[in-house]
């Protein structure tokens, strides 16, 4: 072979290492209470950090879904073709109880240790996050119709994944999907024009059109539609008791930006058959916590698309050299690794830090409900809201090579805006948190005693909080409009401070410290790699370069 070909200073392919040997999420997964389950997240972690996951989630947006809407003789079918390696994917999800299994889980702090180990599997493929994501989230809800989850809950949690298109009953395992937004309302889904008609058989007939039906390939949907009494809720199969098809039909399937191995699609309900959940006219009430449920994944989703940029971008300057030296030994590139990993490592405390919450609200613990109920909102806007800058970050630390497809952070990139848009886009979670603050205020008080387990603890993080209390002690005396106008700087601060006192309390010294200086004291750019000096860069970097074998 001619010597122009020779291959050198190229950076070996990051396969063979344990996801889930990541310092900040087994540290969080301890304090969280679910030490316990340690060894199977590195089971887990071992298996995404393989060559064969890697070319699973690598098939699975390569082959894209294929909607049939018919068969070869005209007969609707309504089908969505996957690739064999999107099955795959959800094959081990479902068996590690990535799903709804937590809710029939006798272990303590079931909530955290799934949560860690949806962190750690999202890292090879987030597409099929999605339906997972909303099988977990259907549960609370369901509940609320006795009969519907003593039927289904169980075939739910089950650890089987099971895709064939069948009656529910009939299978060993369901996936959940959820069809709230229409063309005209958007998040407005007060403003859907979906019809259910009760049909006097305790089912109701549902005619509309959906503008967003996420994994219209799920066993069952949780969909909102006009009834007599007002916005309602309704359970709708996509296969019905009987075995004929509900009538669903799938429009089309829309093209994405990313998380293009995931079927979203638009479908027509004429006349399909659904049961009600809850009671009628208090369908988002009965929604909301499905919403809730589906926003910790969210911040999940963004914590490990955070980690999986940290971790190619600093196997990258471990392994890449330039001007004489390794890109990770070169000052400024340092400063960049080092910022990038502070940020990662505060989304993975925040988002455990709720897992934890949901686990102890699960069991009754009110002040743990409140404080949950405000941080999940605030967390929603702001660590979600990071994903996409720190994804281009963590694209650019590759150069060129980061911008080619093979690298793996294009695909990141794409992915990186759907967790601040799903489940309400940037603005619906800021004003969230009002409606929260206004109408729970115990949940402001839970909040504010979550901040001040840290004084004392940084001087910085002290200032921060002080600040933040004097604001919101001010907001009642404020025109509406005004505070409003402000809510996004308002819940940019909240969500600083907590992820201050998270890593003051728990987290590595040397983080703490960088994420203080960087984040609450203003001594630091706008851009990732603005970090102030004196920053320790080695002690953060250490914790953040993947081990590969």
């Amino acid at each position: 072979m001619p010597a122009t070909h020779e291959v050198v200073n190229q950076v070996p392919p990051l396969v063979n290492h344990d996801v889930a040997d990541d310092p900040a999420l087994l540290e969080a997964l301890r304090r969280e209470g679910a030490g316990r389950s340690e060894e199977r997240l590195r089971e887990l972690g071992r298996l995404a950090g393989s060559e064969q996951a890697q070319e699973w989630g690598r098939l699975a947006n390569a082959h894209p879904p294929v909607l049939h809407t018919h068969d070869r003789y005209g007969h609707r079918v309504d089908e969505v073709e996957f690739h064999p390696a999107w099955h795959e994917l959800m094959t081990v999800a479902v068996r590690h109880g990535l799903h709804a299994a937590p809710w029939r889980s006798d272990e303590p702090a079931a909530h955290a240790a799934r949560a860690a180990a949806f962190l750690v599997w999202s890292q090879v493929e987030a597409g099929h996050g999605c339906p997972i994501s909303m099988t977990y989230a259907s549960v609370p809800a369901l509940r609320l119709a006795p009969d519907l989850a003593e039927r289904y809950e169980p075939l739910l949690a089950a650890p089987h994944y099971d895709p064939g298109t069948r009656p529910p009953d009939t299978k060993r395992g369901l996936v959940a999907g959820m069809s709230m937004t229409e063309k005209q309302g958007g998040s407005d889904v007060r403003a859907n024009t979906t019809r259910a008609v009760p049909a006097g058989d305790g089912t109701y007939r549902l005619t509309g059109h959906k503008w967003f039906t996420s994994a219209p390939m799920s066993d069952l949907f949780l969909t909102l539609a006009q009834a007599p009494g007002g916005l309602s809720c309704f359970l709708l199969p996509r296969v019905l008791p009987d075995g004929t098809r509900n009538r669903l039909h799938f429009q089309r399937l829309k093209d994405k930006l990313g998380n293009r191995s995931n079927a979203s699609a638009e479908v027509e309900y004429d006349e399909a058959v659904g049961w009600l959940v809850g009671e009628e006219g208090r369908g988002v009430r009965t929604i909301i916590e499905m919403v809730n449920m589906t926003r910790l994944d969210c911040v999940l989703g963004a914590a490990a698309g955070m980690r999986l940029g940290v971790a190619h971008a600093t196997h990258h300057a471990a392994h890449r050299a330039a001007f004489g030296r390794r890109l990770a030994d070169a000052p400024l590139m340092r400063v960049v690794l080092a910022d990038l990993a502070v940020e990662s490592e505060a989304a993975t405390s925040t988002a455990l830090r709720l897992a934890g919450a949901t686990d102890r609200a699960a069991a009754g613990d009110e002040h743990e409900a409140a404080f949950r109920r405000l941080a999940l909102a605030v967390s929603k806007y702001w660590v979600c809201k990071r994903a996409a800058p720190h994804a281009a970050e963590a694209l650019e630390c590759l150069g060129g090579n980061g911008y080619v497809e093979e690298s793996g952070l294009p695909r990141l990139y794409r992915e990186a805006p759907l967790v601040s848009i799903w489940e309400g886009s940037g603005n619906v979670a800021a004003l969230d948190v009002l409606r929260a603050m206004t109408r729970e205020p115990e949940s402001v008080r839970a909040f504010l005693a979550e901040l001040d387990a840290a004084s004392g603890g940084d001087r910085r993080l002290d200032a921060a909080v002080a600040r933040l209390r004097e604001e919101l002690h001010a907001l009642p005396s404020r025109d509406v409009d005004v505070v409003a106008a402000g809510a996004r700087r308002l819940v940019e601060t909240m969500a600083l401070t907590l992820q201050g006192s998270l890593l003051v309390r728990h987290g590595h010294p040397a983080v703490a410290d960088a994420f203080c200086a960087a984040r609450l004291d203003g001594d630091a750019g706008l851009a990732f790699g603005t970090l102030p000096s004196g920053v320790d860069l080695a002690g953060i970097l250490e914790r953040a370069t993947p081990k590969v074998a």
